[in-house]
């Protein structure tokens, strides 16, 4: 079993450093595998919680080398809910990876537990059109939702605004499905190069968000 880890955050961070400078990521320093996976990008502002800048992946099984560095970028800078990340935010950044294991498809659209599941709700609507979406096992538990609000928000995110009736509950198809995650600030991510790599590339890392800034200003 292939845990989300540090190294994997590292990565993310390394790779979306290296786009603001016109570089190459330093080589991944964790082992390849195929998972479903997550990356998800919030911005610390004021001391006030997190918040979200943008979250993207794939819910089928994706080689973890290049899937990690895809949706690193894609996440950041091709949400559509939110404005690309600047390299000015950088040092706000945090950054967590998901990795998505122990899928089962459910009997019932209740038979999940808030905190332990994350959810891949599917329906066709009264106009017949085939809906779908998901949520990660963290986002039901953070936004304290019951199981019956979780679902509801998923029907509104997979695009149905109709009313959720008895008979469009009797049309879901629930998969449930547990996640490893790990999430890693930037100023974790500066301490852990200054800890494991070369002087050159500590002094790289710590001027790349001025860098950038600059060239994208």
């Amino acid at each position: 079993m292939v845990a989300a880890n540090k190294e994997m955050a590292v990565y993310c961070f390394d790779t979306l450093v290296a786009y603001f400078n016109g570089a190459e990521a330093p080589p991944p320093e964790f082992e390849g595998g195929r998972f479903p996976l997550f990356v998800t990008w919030k911005k610390h502002s004021n001391g006030r919680e997190p918040r979200l800048r943008g979250c993207i992946g794939t819910l089928e099984g994706r080689c973890i080398l290049t899937g990690f560095k895809d949706y690193s970028l894609t996440s950041a800078l091709r949400d559509e809910r939110f404005p690309p990340i600047q390299a000015k935010e950088l040092p706000y950044l945090q950054v967590t990876v998901s990795l998505l294991t122990d899928y089962e498809v459910v009997d019932h659209y209740l038979d999940w537990e808030v905190g332990k599941h994350g959810m891949i709700l599917e329906f066709i609507d009264p106009h017949n059109y085939r809906r779908s979406a998901t949520y990660l096992p963290e986002v039901a538990q953070h936004e304290g939702w019951t199981q019956i609000e979780a679902v509801e928000s998923l029907v509104r995110k997979a695009g149905y605004l109709g009313p959720i009736t008895d008979v469009l509950k009797s049309k879901f198809r629930v998969t449930r499905y547990q996640s490893s995650l790990y999430t890693l600030t930037y100023a974790g991510y500066v301490d852990y190069i200054k800890r494991t790599r070369s002087v050159a590339s500590v002094s790289t890392s710590r001027s790349s968000a001025r860098v950038a800034a600059r060239r994208f200003a």
